[in-house]
């Protein structure tokens, strides 16, 4: 296995294994949803963090350094040292627009050593009867480390800008409606300056890579993944930059990839809501013109 391979090995746990864990090793357990259903209950023990999910980022130098100063703080303030594993999870996992893999991915970048994800959330925490627990939880603080050597997964706007007509996938997982420019966020058709996708990217919509089951939506199988992408032309070996609108439904991408044995992934995690930004920006919007062909061939006789 390499390294870049090794980055997601055995990322997903299941609820069996997070109570193993919690009564095995030291764990700060992250509560990625909002603060009003975090207080109608939650894992024993789990910090609510909403910041990890509404924390817009730009990648400018100057906003890198701020995403890590911030998150450095906020997780510092959360218990982490280095020495804990970190747990993320959301509600469902096709409900909370990635969330809790977008702490995942920030964590990372940032070279944090021991990071895990609820396989279903706390959905699939209920589902298989595990205990409940309400009422605040006060965090131990701890010096987040601060000598940690980040990981290649984060692409700038300049980075995107050179990948343009180039082989490199550029792989939007947005719903449908922004993928054709009829909305630009999960935050109101206007909520961006401008509609439309990057230049040439190839699209999978991010529940693709999910599937129901019992204890609900669960991430597929490498095969699966592997299969999705296939069907748009992706291969393990392509290199791979993924982007939604602020790095959160591109972190559930980016998990799956990675636990499916693609190596050679990156994030825009500054996504459409920095590029849209900028009207000196390329963009494109509409079917793609792949699919407007399609549709005026008349049919055979």
């Amino acid at each position: 296995m390499s390294a870049s391979q090794s980055i997601a090995s055995d990322v997903l746990i299941s609820p069996e294994q997070l109570m193993n864990l919690m009564a095995s090793e030291p764990l700060v357990i992250i509560d990625t949803r909002d603060a009003d259903t975090y207080a109608l209950g939650h894992i024993k023990d789990a910090i609510n963090l909403r910041e990890i999910f509404t924390y817009l980022a730009t990648s400018t130098p100057e906003g890198l350094e701020d995403l890590t100063a911030t998150f450095a703080m906020h997780l510092g303030e959360a218990g982490l040292s280095g020495k804990e594993t970190a747990v993320f999870y959301e509600d469902a996992l096709n409900s909370g627009y990635g969330q809790s893999c977008r702490g995942y991915y920030l964590l990372t970048w940032m070279g944090y050593p021991k990071i895990k994800v609820l396989n279903g959330g706390f959905s699939a925490w209920k589902a298989a009867g595990m205990p409940v627990f309400e009422g605040p939880v006060t965090p131990k603080p701890a010096q987040f480390p601060a000598k940690l050597t980040k990981a290649d997964v984060m692409l700038t706007k300049e980075d995107i800008i050179e990948a343009l007509d180039t082989e490199v996938v550029l792989l939007d997982v947005r719903d449908v409606d922004e993928w054709i420019g009829e909305s630009s966020s999960p935050y109101g058709k206007d909520f961006a300056p401008r509609k439309g996708r990057l230049p040439g990217a190839t699209w999978i919509e991010w529940y693709r890579f999910m599937k129901p089951s019992a204890q609900g939506p669960m991430f597929k199988t490498p095969d699966e993944v592997r299969a999705e992408c296939a069907s748009a032309g992706i291969s393990v070996k392509d290199t791979i930059y993924l982007y939604c609108f602020k790095g959160a439904r591109a972190s559930n991408t980016f998990l799956a990839l990675k636990q499916a044995g693609f190596e050679d992934v990156r994030m825009y995690f500054g996504s459409w809501n920095e590029w849209s930004r900028d009207d000196d920006l390329p963009i494109e919007s509409g079917l793609p013109f792949m699919f407007t062909q399609d549709a005026e061939m008349p049919l055979a006789a």
